[in-house]
């Protein structure tokens, strides 16, 4: 079931583009290339259910629920198709909402995501949830900052990224653990090897080359599942978009512009 109303900021004018976040973040991690690009766009980005100011439901949540939970906010909001870019748990959502509602959709950008997981990670996904249903989602913000940034990054003082850094970890340790530990079982269960398959619009893949939650081996299994689907890298950790967001913003553009 969708929920009744996501949390949403719409900037910008021209074509829509809907931006969609990672795990343990909220609208606020896309602020830079918001800017970049509301000179161009419309650009819509959106709290997932249990994070930001959404609502938080109770669990368990899944990748399809916040799929559909997105395609009725495209619904109310837009009146054409869209183009979506999701990074990490909204890369994810990207490939849910491909398969679920391609009817809403005009290209898709996966970023700095997977199609599945092995073994190991839903053994590493497990541990995480009953961490933080045990002692809460403090307890796994410092490796999560890890994850998602280069050391250079988190210490910037003179760029501002050590400021970025700790605006973000703040919101993740907001998130009530519940709602937390539902989206990271979400994350865990995804398989979409049998339906990127399907995914008829154009769609662009975006790795990070420092990105050790998901490697440039998974964005390449993506490219290799979903037609003519194209990868383009970036110098970055897993939240490539908010280290590097001149660069992520312009590998959109592109891909946009040219469809």
């Amino acid at each position: 079931m969708t929920i009744a109303q996501l949390h949403h900021l719409r900037q910008g004018q021209g074509p829509v583009l809907v931006l969609s976040h990672a795990l343990g973040c909220d609208l606020t991690m896309w602020d830079g290339v918001a800017q970049c690009l509301e000179h161009k766009y419309t650009v819509l980005r959106f709290d997932h259910r249990g994070h930001g100011l959404s609502p938080v439901p109770p669990g368990p949540y899944t990748i399809e629920m916040m799929a559909d939970d997105a395609a009725a906010l495209i619904r109310a909001q837009c009146d054409q198709p869209v183009h979506f870019a999701g990074l990490s748990m909204g890369g994810m959502t990207a490939q849910a909402l491909a398969c679920r509602h391609p009817e809403l959709l005009r290209s898709i950008i996966i970023a700095n995501s997977a199609s599945a997981y092995d073994d190991a990670a839903q053994a590493m996904w497990a541990s995480r949830i009953k961490t933080v249903l045990d002692q809460g989602v403090a307890a796994i913000a410092e490796g999560a900052m890890q994850r998602w940034f280069t050391p250079a990054f988190r210490s910037d003082q003179t760029h501002g990224g050590a400021l970025k850094v700790a605006r973000l970890r703040e919101r993740l340790e907001r998130i009530p653990p519940g709602a937390y530990a539902a989206a990271c079982g979400a994350v865990a269960a995804i398989d979409f090897r049998s339906s990127n398959p399907g995914i008829a619009c154009p769609s662009l893949v975006i790795a990070g080359t420092l990105d050790e939650a998901t490697p440039v081996s998974a964005s390449r299994q993506m490219v290799a599942e979903i037609p003519g689907a194209r990868l383009c890298t970036i110098d970055a950790a897993h939240l490539s978009a908010v280290e590097r967001p001149a660069e992520f913003a312009q590998l959109l553009d592109n891909f946009v512009s040219a469809l």
